[in-house]
């Protein structure tokens, strides 16, 4: 049981990690890319992104334990949402000496 937990929380992280890269790619935007931030390299890591967590949730089984593939996948889901929600992906991009594409200004809720 526990593989199905692993790979579907693999699953869950390659899923959301694809989504931001996906759709800014697809929409002709920039986005922090370890592999260059331009739209068609977005959309390439994106689609492959989602490619890899097609994969991995076939390779868990989902239906054998479906109650630890959930789990796994939202586990996955929320730890990449954090990531990103705390701008990961710039300071990713920071660290490693690439330059950042501008981030969309922020409307204050209050």
């Amino acid at each position: 049981m526990w593989h199905v937990f692993l790979l579907s929380a693999l699953a869950g992280l390659m899923g959301a990690n694809a989504v931001p890269h996906f759709v800014k790619g697809m929409t002709g935007e920039e986005f922090p890319n370890v592999w260059g931030n331009g739209p068609l390299r977005n959309a390439v890591a994106g689609t492959m992104g989602l490619a890899l967590a097609g994969a991995f949730g076939y390779w868990a089984g989902l239906p054998a334990h479906p109650l630890a593939g959930a789990v796994g996948l939202l586990a996955g889901a929320l730890v990449m949402a954090v990531f990103h929600g705390l701008g990961g992906a710039y300071r990713l991009n920071s660290a490693l000496g690439r330059p950042n594409p501008p981030r969309a200004a922020h409307a204050d809720a209050g």
